[in-house]
């Protein structure tokens, strides 16, 4: 079972349907969250409201297809995991061309009985990467705790003359340049 939390968004028209991969997503995930739309407003909305950390989708809605909920996706956050789970794509010519256009993967609704193996790599991925993002915060956090105590440490030395006070002053610049240069990033 999957411990890490994980945020939902099941983009599905069909109740049905939605309870039933939300039921084998609560069978992989021990604290999950899942927000359901049927359409594109709706996903625009929840994307910037609810942040998830994945997207689910039907690849026929009513009022627009997959595709199109993958393009808002994509243009909300490129990195944004996204899979279909689908009654459609039966071709390989149209299963590729929805990865190319960016999903992380796809399974058939005829595969509702193998949900969870079908879903369990994907979101072990997701949680992968979930992870190793919390491990570059974390970097991030203790790169500003060091920035922070040289500072104090610059802060502390008694300058002498105005030649140290000045090279103080440009230490601290280029520490701010080397920060809004990695916020930029």
């Amino acid at each position: 079972m999957i411990t890490i939390p994980l945020r939902i968004l099941l983009a599905e028209d069909h109740k049905t349907d939605a309870e039933l991969i939300s039921y084998h997503l609560g069978q992989l995930v021990e604290t999950l969250e899942i927000r359901v739309v049927d359409n594109l407003p709706q996903l625009n909305l929840e994307l910037q409201n609810f942040v998830p950390d994945l997207v689910i989708s039907d690849y026929n809605m009513p009022t627009c297809t997959g595709l199109d909920m993958l393009k808002a996706t994509k243009e909300f956050d490129a990195n944004l995991p996204f899979i279909f789970i689908t009654g459609t794509i039966e071709d390989e010519e149209m299963a590729a061309n929805t990865i190319l256009a960016g999903a992380s993967g796809f399974i058939l609704k005829k595969n509702m009985h193998k949900l969870q193996e079908k879903l369990n790599p994907l979101l072990k991925r997701v949680v992968f990467n979930i992870s190793q993002q919390n491990v570059v915060r974390e970097r991030v956090r203790k790169n500003k705790i060091v920035v922070n105590q040289i500072y104090q440490y610059l802060d502390s030395i008694k300058a002498e003359n105005e030649e140290q006070r000045e090279n103080l002053k440009i230490i601290k610049e280029n520490i701010d340049e080397i920060e809004l240069d990695k916020d930029d990033k």
